[in-house]
């Protein structure tokens, strides 16, 4: 069988979007999308359940509208002990066996995308945040990455809601004062009104990656507005926390940082940068995580054959 023959389906799931690509064994993307995010946090609740399942249909239908992969490797955030149970939901609509799907931490494949294990650091913001190490032996550490309840400072759900927090901490003080501030107009023209009511609903009933998407409001007005400024300054902050608590951990490395929140404004590269340990080398870097995670799904299907 040649190398083109071996199709493998990579996916890189966020709470944001997911972003899917198909590779052939000799590693070539044949052909890549994006769908609804997902998250393993889905799996907690039967309503989750059922959005999920219909979700993978959805992605199985398009994906094999190019090519019928022959195994998949997943990276997903929020799977832990539910990783089986995904990895069947991901296998059934796409007619092959569960034990054909790897699943892996999105991080780890954003990892493996940009660096050579032992080679330097990955900060990622997108929803959420975390950081990573891969040594050279395959050990995989992390700092941050706790989830949205907990932490996830730097991400774009921590940026909305630190935006958020101070609209309406400021609206018990100075009742109508969101008329004077750029970031709250924008922030309340996309959560359709400036009631609270209409506030809560979004956050309380909405999920967290549309939740997170308000950061770009945040991002659109940093430059006029010098609470949202601040906002996005203490974001970068917040990542070079990250990348500085693994420094401490495992030396000084390059530290690679990536995610599409890390991407919202410059001043968030500008922030985490001078916010790190002197010296350390920086790189804001694109991680098609997607595509590698597909061309090692595509190395899997040739092993197995």
């Amino acid at each position: 069988m040649s190398a083109g023959n071996f199709i493998g389906l990579g996916l890189d799931a966020g709470g944001t979007q997911t972003r899917w690509a198909l590779a052939d064994g000799g590693g070539a993307v044949l052909a890549e999308g994006s769908v609804e995010g997902m998250t393993g946090l889905l799996l907690n609740s039967e309503a989750g359940r059922v959005q999920l399942r219909a979700a993978l249909v959805a992605l199985a239908a398009t994906v094999r509208s190019h090519g019928q992969p022959a195994a998949v490797c997943a990276g997903f955030t929020g799977v832990d002990g539910t990783a089986r149970m995904l990895a069947e939901m991901i296998a059934a609509p796409l007619e092959i066996s569960a034990d054909a799907v790897a699943m892996k931490s999105d991080i780890e494949i954003a990892y493996l995308d940009l660096f050579a294990p032992g080679e330097g650091y990955v900060v990622y913001a997108g929803t959420g945040s975390i950081a990573a190490f891969i040594e050279a032996g395959g050990t995989f550490h992390r700092a941050g990455g706790r989830g949205v309840m907990l932490d996830d400072a730097g991400g774009g759900f921590w940026i909305a809601r630190e935006a958020l927090r101070h609209i309406w901490r400021r609206e018990d003080e100075q009742p109508g004062a969101w008329r004077d501030s750029l970031m709250a107009l924008e922030i309340f023209k996309r959560i359709g009104g400036d009631d609270w009511s209409f506030t809560r609903r979004f956050v309380y009933a909405g999920e967290r990656g549309e939740i997170g998407k308000l950061a770009l409001a945040v991002a659109a007005t940093a430059g006029s507005d010098p609470v949202a400024r601040g906002i996005i300054e203490s974001a970068g902050m917040e990542l070079a926390r990250l990348a500085t608590a693994l420094i401490g951990r495992f030396g000084v490395r390059p530290v690679a940082l990536s995610g599409r929140a890390a991407t919202l404004h410059p001043l968030i590269e500008q922030s985490m940068r001078s916010s790190l340990p002197s010296g350390t080398e920086l790189r804001l870097r694109v991680s098609d995580a997607h595509h590698a995670a597909a061309r090692l799904a595509a190395q899997s299907a040739k092993k197995e054959d």
